[in-house]
This record gives C-alpha cells, structure tokens and sequence, in this order.
C-alpha cells in the first residue's frame, strides 16, 4: 500500500511521516508540500502538493492508496475549497481511503468557532466522498506552553481566559502514532474519534511547569474580552482573536470530551508524568 502524507514540511505532517517509516517500507509512503524543497531530508518521495493546484494535487495523487489530509491554516473560506481539492483528486485517481486531521473545539460563541465549523464542513465532504475515510479530532498541542516557558517565567504567571475548563491536551508524537493506526487499520473506517491525552486545567499545566522548570508560576484568570485584548496587544488581531477564542472554548467547556485514542492506537495516551519527566531528561 503506497500512502501519501500532505503538508510535510510542517511539524505533524513529518512527525506522521517519521512514525510510518517505524511500520512501513519507506519506498511506499509519499510526502506532498506546496515547497517540496522544504520538505527534504525525510528519506522519502517529496511530491509537490498545492492544496490550491487542483491538477498538481492529481498528478501527485497518482499511484497512492491512502492519503492523511492535514489540515491547511488559510481562513475558513479558502480551507474548506483547498482540503475539495485535495478530495477530488483522491477520488479522481482512484485513492481507497482518506483519513483527516480534524480539531476539536467549540462549533459557536467564540473567535475559533469559524475555524472549528470549517473543519466539520471538511468532515462532511470526506463522509460524501465515496472514498472509505477516518476523521480523527485533535486535542491541543502542549508543546506551545512549554515552548513558552520563558515568557511565562519573567512575569511569574500564566495569565487567560481558561478558568477551570479541562482542556484535551496532546503531543504531535502522540497524535502521529494515532494516524498511523487510522492510515494502516481498517478497524476506525467510517469513525470519527477524539484523539487527547489526560485533561488538565490550567492549574494542573502550571503544576508541571512547576514541577519540569522548577518555576513557582501561578494561574490568573482573565475574562474573555480581556485576554482578548492582550493577545491582540501582543500579536495581531487575527491571530490573537483565534488565540483567545481557543481559551474561550476552554472555558465553556469545548474541549472537555473523552479521548478514544487507546481505543485507536491499543495503548494509552502518554501520561503527562512521563512527557514531562522526558524534558527534563
């Protein structure tokens, strides 16, 4: 089975890539990037894979069995018309199954929620496909709060909008180990699933960057509009509304869901016990 994996030249498309070579001859698995030279040193084929190039996507498609659609980053609009793309040309050349990196996260009420119902349009498209297909839901990196570890330390605090939601926290390791199941197995064809590790709060995350960074962080809690505001302040307005309507969503719950990924991969998530045990390490 040949299996193309789309968008390598970002950190989950490779992460995917690197896991499936652990299971798969390198010889059958395909990575397609709008840049192919930025996609090099994977030790697979780079095909060019331009979610706005309809024909190129085709050409790129040729041959493949399965193909992992990751989800692009453009507005809304413009995502849900690029991931048809990547679609019709799967069906047109012949490709068996497709399987999509989704997101959870509240479908209204919030500045993600726009983002959120483009993923669950794509969902849709994927299920009218024809094609056999699984949607897998991902939970939120953790890896950006550690990466932010600095920031967090010169003001003494993790400052959102957060409160006391559980949030569906994940790696990109965990949730690569989790598509390759979904690429490889038949057992999830036609099921959408939740892939996350244990839920945290905010407090239970400054508890291990506590802990990991020997830090004495605390929590503060902010209303939305007003880590709105910050996030705008800091960033740009686009990104910073996606941002505070993320926490939003944390807020009122959005991302309190229960995880089938040890029902997907036969094993449980990584404990974030051992994930931040491995930082220090």
């Amino acid at each position: 089975m040949k299996i193309a994996v789309t968008a390598v030249s970002g950190q989950l498309g490779q992460a995917i890539v690197e896991k499936l070579k652990e299971t798969q001859d390198s010889a059958n698995i395909v990575g397609l990037a709008r840049t192919p030279e930025n996609a090099q040193g994977l030790g697979i084929e780079v095909r060019a894979g331009d979610y706005d190039a309809p024909e190129q996507l085709k050409a790129s498609l040729d041959g493949v069995d399965a193909v992992l659609l990751v989800s692009g980053k453009e507005a809304p609009d413009k995502r849900i018309r690029q991931h048809r793309n990547v679609i019709a040309a799967a069906r047109n050349q012949g490709v068996k199954k497709i399987v999509y990196t989704s997101i959870q996260g509240p479908d209204k009420g919030t500045e993600f929620s726009p983002i959120v119902q483009s993923n669950r349009q794509t969902e849709a498209d994927i299920r009218e496909s024809g094609l056999l297909w699984a949607i897998g839901r991902n939970g939120i990196y953790i890896e950006p709060d550690v990466e932010y570890i600095e920031s967090y330390r010169k003001s003494g605090e993790v400052a959102n909008s957060a409160a006391d939601g559980k949030c569906s926290y994940t790696t990109r390791s965990e949730l690569a180990y989790a598509y390759v199941s979904l690429l490889t197995g038949s057992a999830h064809d036609g099921a959408t699933v939740n892939l996350h590790g244990e839920l945290l709060t905010q407090r239970d995350l400054i508890a291990y960057l506590n802990k990991t960074f020997n830090e004495n962080l605390v929590y503060r809690e902010q209303l939305p509009a007003e880590f709105e505001a910050d996030r705008i302040a800091e960033l740009e307005p686009v990104i910073g509304k996606i941002i505070a309507g993320i926490y939003h969503g944390i807020r009122i719950g959005a991302f309190d869901n229960p995880s089938d990924f040890e029902d997907v991969t036969g094993r449980p998530h990584q404990s974030w016990d051992d994930y931040f045990r491995a930082l220090i390490t």
